[in-house]
């Protein structure tokens, strides 16, 4: 690759000398009822607001003008299911009868415009068509992830006071049926608000017991809406700073944040990026292998695909044991799919169970272009695993909830950059990245600092908070005055390249060293035997941290742990030097991890430091954290689980 190749740097430049004309140019592509009256009013909302008089409709710009365009018959959603044995394809046509559908029978439980509908559903089709079905009336959509627990659903529903919530007898994991109805049902009995109407969809799995009054049955409240569909036939008109959504932050406690995306400048950003930064064309099939209740699949698997007019697969099922380790490769290979968009953990976890890539050879990927990471951080190891197994570039890219896409990245349909492992490569336009001091001063390239993003935040990044203008500007915008605070610490090469190394909470300060945690787990990463791993500070009475680090086993290694542990300790202090203090390496069976594959090092933090802590709400499975306190009291890191 050759950077004099790509155009990123003509196009980053024309974005640094006319940003309102570049994002202009970029809203061209974009059906608009009525243009906007301009393309950034910098005196308006907190820091500013894109596209302002502009009016639009999120649901037609999805789904209703690639139908009028003559693409009705192509495949808009590809279903595939292992947990359900249920594959199905959903063509354009079909999922704009469906969203009119399912919008007449929000109509019918009341919801107009404005409103907001809260969605608590699993990874199947109805999920999709429920967004699309509110953007098309204008409502606000607020998509809490599926078993989610219910006090935290209680608490999101009293943040959003949802007129109607729409949700599902059960989700499915592997071995086992996860019933969402309970929940829900203790959910609303915590709230101190009440919705007026639930929407049940009842799955073959499990069925579950109505509310009277309350529940409704989603099959048998569709064939009655059916003959009322032509009451939505046309999309809502919403403006284009109006709320397309209320996305709320993982792991929050007490009142969380809710993340507020807008319609205009969501669709204008999205539609951009699948072109520019993912490469991709109208009519290939693009693959998010992620969840509806996280960004990632807002973003990635129904909005922008479906902007951009490609085929988007909806995967219910792991990439691990449904059946096996290939499982990714049996989908990319069925369904012809040009680009795959996962979290790292996903390909660790397929490391971890077939170090050789054996499974891969039984399945064509001749369609497949390039993998996307993202996330969290994407260790080099992994990395260079899967461009050697896939022979495909393998893109990692940074972004966040708030955020909406990427911040920065390595453009594929600009033509790609020289890769550097462990860096997410370059600034997307419409980010002006800076890494500064506490005091908010720029800092010489190759220093570590907190990352921040100049102001104003480019199109599709969150105006505010719902409800909480207050919180936006002392969360994100008082610390580091005129620019964003990401919350993650990192530095910028020679060449521009950002290396994200972790938040600012895991960055250790050993004896006056600030050291990066992300930076340590590159190096045990590289282990050959190490399938992930994760570092952590711990309370140290002489040098204030000292870190400690746990290592996940690739399948098959039958060395004794600890000798792999020794090994771990001294390439760390070949690699990074004494000055990391690292002494403890602890070989696990597996890492406490959100649903979504982020790994839970402030809550692993917690418990070695003996500080009281709670079990986040996002947590893929609780027993993890009994075994992690168990592994560090029998190395004698002292600390108990509150």
């Amino acid at each position: 690759m050759d950077a004099r190749s790509s155009r990123y740097h003509e196009v980053y430049a024309r974005w640094q000398r006319d940003p309102q004309g570049f994002w202009a140019e970029a809203a061209r592509e974009i059906d608009w009822f009525e243009q906007p009256k301009a393309v950034f009013d910098a005196k308006a909302g907190i820091y500013g607001r894109w596209f302002p008089g502009g009016v639009c409709n999120t649901c037609f710009n999805a789904v209703d003008r690639h139908v009028n365009a003559g693409r009705g018959e192509q495949a808009a959603i590809i279903y595939d299911s292992p947990l359900a044995g249920v594959k199905r394809t959903i063509t354009y046509h079909r999922l704009m009868t469906e969203t009119q559908v399912l919008a007449a029978m929000l109509r019918d439980l009341g919801v107009q415009k404005g409103d907001r509908v809260i969605l608590y559903m699993p990874m199947v089709p109805e999920a999709v068509i429920a967004m699309l079905a509110c953007a098309r009336i204008g409502a606000i959509h607020s998509v809490v992830f599926g078993g989610f627990a219910a006090r935290e659903l209680a608490t999101r529903i009293d943040d959003a006071k949802p007129k109607v919530i729409l949700s599902a007898s059960c989700g499915l994991e592997p071995g086992r049926i996860v019933a969402y109805k309970p929940l829900l049902d203790e959910a609303i009995a915590l709230a101190q608000h009440k919705p007026e109407s639930c929407l049940i969809l009842q799955r073959p799995q499990a069925q579950a017991p109505l509310v009277a009054g309350r529940d409704h049955d989603w099959a048998a409240m569709r064939d009655d809406a059916l003959v009322h569909a032509r009451s939505v036939y046309e999309c809502v008109p919403v403006a284009a700073t109006d709320p397309l959504y209320i996305l709320y932050t993982s792991g929050t406690t007490g009142r969380p944040k809710g993340v507020v995306r807008d319609n205009g400048g969501h669709m204008v950003a999205l539609k951009w990026s699948m072109k520019y930064l993912y490469g991709v064309e109208p009519g290939d099939v693009y693959w998010a292998a992620s969840d509806v209740g996280w960004v990632v699949g807002h973003s990635y698997i129904v909005y922008a695909p479906l902007f951009h007019g490609c085929t988007s697969i909806l995967y219910e099922g792991k990439p691990v044991g449904t059946p096996d380790a290939g499982a990714f490769w049996r989908v990319i290979s069925e369904h012809g799919c040009a680009a795959l968009f996962t979290a790292p953990t996903a390909f660790r976890a397929i490391k971890k169970e077939d170090p050789q890539g054996k499974l891969l050879a039984q399945y064509d990927l001749s369609k497949f272009r390039a993998l996307f990471l993202a996330g969290e951080r994407a260790d080099p190891d992994t990395v260079v695993w899967a461009e050697k197994l896939l022979k495909v570039p393998v893109i990692d890219h940074w972004w966040q909830t708030e955020t909406g896409w990427a911040i920065a990245g390595n453009p594929v349909g600009l033509g790609l950059l020289p890769v550097k492992h462990g860096s997410p490569t370059v600034a997307m336009p419409g980010y002006d990245v800076r890494i500064v001091d506490d005091a908010s001063r720029e800092v010489a390239a190759g220093k570590m600092g907190s990352i921040v993003v100049k102001l104003p935040l480019p199109p599709s990044c969150l105006p505010t908070l719902w409800q909480a203008d207050q919180r936006m500007r002392e969360s994100f915008l008082d610390e580091f005055p005129g620019y964003y605070k990401t919350a993650d610490a990192g530095y910028k090469d020679e060449d521009g390249y950002i290396f994200v190394m972790g938040r600012t909470d895991d960055i250790i300060n050993v004896a006056g060293h600030r050291l990066s945690t992300g930076g340590m787990e590159e190096v045990l990463a590289a282990h050959p035997d190490v399938a992930e791993c994760a570092v952590f500070g711990v309370k140290d009475a002489l040098k204030g941290e000292v870190p400690c680090g746990f290592i996940v086993l690739k399948f098959g290694v039958n060395r004794p742990p600890a000798e792999i542990e020794k090994e771990c300790v001294a390439l760390i202090r070949d690699k990074i030097g004494p000055v990391a203090a690292f002494k403890l390496a602890i070989a696990v069976a597996r890492l406490p991890k959100t649903r979504s594959g982020k790994i839970l090092r402030g809550t692993i933090k917690k418990i070695a430091d003996g500080d009281k802590w709670a079990m986040p709400a996002t947590i893929d499975d609780p027993v993890v954290l009994d075994e992690i306190g168990g592994a560090l009291k029998g190395r004698g890191v002292i600390g108990s689980p509150a």
